[in-house]
């Protein structure tokens, strides 16, 4: 993928916006387990960054999926990892769908006003007793009329404490698992929806709840696309955001290491700087190795998938190494800050917290890898 001067303007922008309105408020969302979701993206929305790939009659930029990229890298300028990854999931992660599929008045009424940044949504997939495993969700949507009666759990979602609206995937039949599923737009003032609230050893200024749907009602209009396709549409968006994940992890590891050459550079061990051992200097510059490698797999993917190519397995192997490495760059760095870095407030400590989420979300590992040993026709026999 070849960074044009559009690109990098982007990026500018996306960063002096982290600088001004995110850094200075992240001790206090820290401590908070939350940050004011409609505030900061109505910033965002005021600078046309909420639908940089959505269609410009909806507000959006209407340009390529590149720059969606490009914004994630620059999220990664952010001292904290869960308010970007809050805004990924309002613009890579519960619209996809709806943009692509959604009828035009559910654009109108969800994808616009979420493009302008005036209102929050949120991406319900996962459950209590599974999220990896989509096939398996129990959450129910019967048709009774003219509308859908949603009864179920939602487990881990992101923005789910503030949002105005969710991308639900329900179960609208009796097939198969991979049939019967549905994306419907569940606006969530609906009488029958509670919330609660999540605490995570990371990720804290993003917040995250368990949503309760009990007899749940909503127009069956509000169904995105066709019935039944609701599994294959979230397959879609799962390669977005996995891409997503991994580009926006790419300038938070630089920033890591950066970080960390600077403090070995100045503290002082045994007459010489930590900076001069040669296994500090090296490891640095092994994980500067592995950082520069995934940007290169996850550009290579964003370019292909933007020409319109197959990327799953590329983008299941950026998801999987992105998993991987921020958790080996935050416990490296992390070992040469000493007992600085085992405080709470420091930089790494908080990286080494927030990362760990990385190898669970969004498919875990495991899932990962198995997607890549499918594509290389490695699995054994009847296994899937």
């Amino acid at each position: 993928m070849i960074l044009t001067a559009e690109h990098r303007a982007l990026y500018d922008t996306v960063a002096k916006f982290v600088e001004k309105e995110l850094n200075p408020h992240v001790p206090a969302w820290e401590k908070a387990e939350q940050f004011p979701a409609h505030e900061v993206f109505k910033k965002l929305g005021n600078l046309g960054l909420m639908g940089l790939k959505y269609p410009e009659e909806f507000g959006g930029a209407g340009l390529d999926f590149s720059y969606s990229m490009v914004m994630a890298e620059a999220l990664g300028e952010c001292y904290c990892a869960g308010v970007p990854m809050a805004i990924g999931v309002q613009t890579d992660m519960c619209t996809p769908a709806l943009a692509r599929f959604g009828s035009d008045e559910l654009r109108r009424d969800y994808l616009a006003p979420s493009i302008a940044g005036d209102l929050v949504g949120c991406i319900g997939v996962s459950e209590p007793g599974g999220g990896s495993d989509v096939a398996a969700v129990k959450t129910r949507a019967v048709r009774e009329g003219d509308d859908y009666v949603i009864n179920g759990t939602k487990m881990w979602i992101t923005n789910g404490m503030q949002a105005d609206w969710c991308c639900l995937l329900a179960n609208t039949s009796d097939g198969p698992a991979h049939k019967n599923k549905s994306l419907i737009v569940v606006p969530m003032d609906a009488p029958g929806i509670s919330r609660q609230k999540i605490h995570k050893i990371g990720m804290d200024a993003s917040d995250t709840a368990q949503l309760f749907f009990d007899n749940v009602r909503v127009p069956r209009r509000n169904l995105i696309g066709q019935e039944g396709m609701g599994f294959m549409f979230q397959m879609m968006q799962f390669q977005e955001e996995r891409l997503w994940g991994a580009a926006s992890s790419l300038r938070n590891m630089d920033r890591l290491i950066d970080l960390t050459i600077d403090y070995t550079r100045q503290r002082q061990a045994f007459g010489k700087s930590i900076l001069d051992n040669q296994v500090v200097h090296f490891r640095l510059a092994e994980l500067r190795t592995e950082v520069e490698a995934l940007r290169a797999l996850t550009y290579s993917a964003v370019e292909q998938y933007v020409a319109g190519k197959e990327v799953l397995k590329l983008a299941s192997m950026a998801k999987l190494k992105c998993g991987r490495l921020i958790r080996e760059v935050a416990d490296s760095c992390l070992q040469y800050w000493g007992g600085m870095g085992f405080t709470w407030d420091n930089p790494i400590s908080q990286a080494f917290r927030d990362g760990r989420l990385v190898s669970i979300g969004g498919g875990a590992d495991e899932v990962m890898l198995g997607i890549i040993c499918k594509l290389e026709g490695t699995l054994p026999k009847g296994a899937h």
